[in-house]
């Protein structure tokens, strides 16, 4: 089935060392499970924007987000964020291994 993704069956695009992407998508929504194995960091991954709105729940481990001009923030599993269009953000690992659920509208084409 195309709008069905079975985790196990689910190629993952590998981003970086220790960083594996799976991804599902719609015409105007995509959701992204990213999965960091590189952790704990001993600092933040480099800033990033996109015109993209974003919401995202960490499933797994720890993490600091940072975003715009905000204190960064510490978040654990079952947290949630979100990111407006346009507003610099990152993270910082606390665990060794973290998993977040990203979703974007409209869809990242730099992801496909």
């Amino acid at each position: 089935m195309e709008n069905a993704g079975k985790y196990d069956e689910m190629k993952p695009f590998k981003v970086a060392h220790g960083i594996e992407r799976r991804m599902i998508k719609t015409d105007n929504l995509m959701m992204a499970n990213v999965e960091f194995s590189d952790g704990p960091t001993s600092e933040p991954d480099p800033f990033h924007s996109h015109p993209h709105e974003q919401v995202s729940f960490v499933a797994e481990g720890e993490i600091f987000l940072f975003a715009g001009d905000e204190e960064k923030v510490h978040l654990k599993a079952g947290d949630h964020f979100a990111i407006p269009s346009g507003v610099p953000h990152t993270i910082q690992r606390l665990t060794e291994f973290v998993r977040i659920i990203d979703c974007f509208t409209p869809i990242r084409e730099d992801f496909l």
